[in-house]
């Protein structure tokens, strides 16, 4: 069974927050240096993706521990592995490396669980991330039109981060938490260009904004609507929001989404609001409650958990949609 085949049948769970999990290892330096960097030059502590390299095991048990909480997607833990991102610890070369071991950790723990269970496969998640430099905004509020980074810059990041991610065997792409649709546009064409170059099947793409405010906006200025229309264009299997909001605050804008797409919906929150030392207090059965109720009004067919959530929380969501219906996709009148 393929992912489309899932998603016509159920309401599929994606995993949570891989950050909030590593922490609880309170990993040192020396941890993640391993002893392949024990000499780098920078500090690395912080860089979440290399423990794919240096501290597989833990990324896997990660992995598994959303997988036993019943996630039906995992996410690869490769947020930053771009070499643009990577530039902050001068680790712009290991970044198809990354990717590839992040998607192998993913998918050992993913095919553990298919053969434990045949009649729930578990699918893998290239996950791809906003980056830290943005094509739509200028970093010098005196010289707004500056650019830190150019658009072909951002593509050849992805392109490569595309490489690894299908190299390490992922089933899908998740173009995520994208607070710049002129990013997003970025890594879409890089998608399109590396297997169209290869002469390949495309893989499914997932793609997930996130609204940073009670406006309803990207950060970058765009509505949810706007939002929308300007990456259909990629014929996306999913779209959704993640990240920015907790679920309480998330809702109306996860409505007004399944009123308009045309594809499959997905709605990964935060696990509430941060309080004021930048922690999540929102609880399990908290967060499951309003995403039950989502599913209840026909608003989602892939839900999970972002910034805060841990195993926990994806269980006790994934208890509360497992007899829920999907929603259902829209009839598309046809031009004659």
């Amino acid at each position: 069974m393929n992912i489309r085949e899932a998603l016509a049948n159920r309401i599929l769970v994606i995993d949570g927050a891989m950050g909030t999990m590593i922490q609880r290892h309170k990993l040192s330096e020396a941890d993640y240096r391993g002893e392949r960097f024990k000499n780098w030059h920078k500090d690395v502590k912080g860089n979440n993706d290399l423990l794919c390299i240096t501290q597989p095991d833990i990324i896997i048990g990660i992995h598994k521990l959303y997988l036993e909480a019943g996630a039906d997607i995992i996410e690869t833990n490769t947020f930053s592995s771009t070499v643009i991102a990577m530039a902050d610890y001068e680790m712009q070369s290991l970044a198809y490396e990354l990717n590839v071991a992040a998607a192998k950790c993913a998918r050992t723990a993913a095919l553990e669980y298919t053969v434990k269970y045949p009649s729930k496969p578990r699918f893998v998640a290239g996950a791809m991330g906003p980056l830290n430099k943005t094509l739509s905004l200028s970093p010098d509020v005196n010289n707004p039109g500056y650019r830190a980074v150019s658009f072909d810059e951002v593509v050849e990041a992805y392109y490569e981060q595309v490489k690894g991610l299908v190299d390490g065997g992922v089933d899908v792409l998740l173009v995520e938490t994208i607070f710049d649709t002129l990013n997003a546009k970025a890594a879409i064409f890089a998608i399109k260009k590396y297997f169209r170059d290869l002469g390949i099947p495309e893989l499914p793409i997932m793609i997930s904004g996130t609204i940073t405010d009670a406006s309803g906006r990207t950060l970058s200025g765009q509505t949810l609507e706007a939002f929308y229309t300007s990456v259909m264009h990629a014929n996306p299997l999913s779209i959704g929001l993640n990240c920015a909001l907790g679920a309480a605050e998330m809702r109306s804008h996860i409505e007004e989404l399944s009123q308009i797409a045309a594809c499959y919906t997905s709605a990964y929150p935060n696990a509430g609001l941060p309080n004021a030392m930048g922690e999540y207090d929102e609880q399990p059965h908290e967060t499951a409650h309003f995403i039950e109720e989502w599913a209840q009004e026909g608003f989602v067919n892939i839900v999970g958990g972002c910034c805060g959530t841990t195993p926990d929380h994806i269980k006790h969501i994934a208890q509360n949609v497992q007899h829920l219906q999907p929603r259902t996709l829209p009839v598309l009148e046809t031009a004659l």
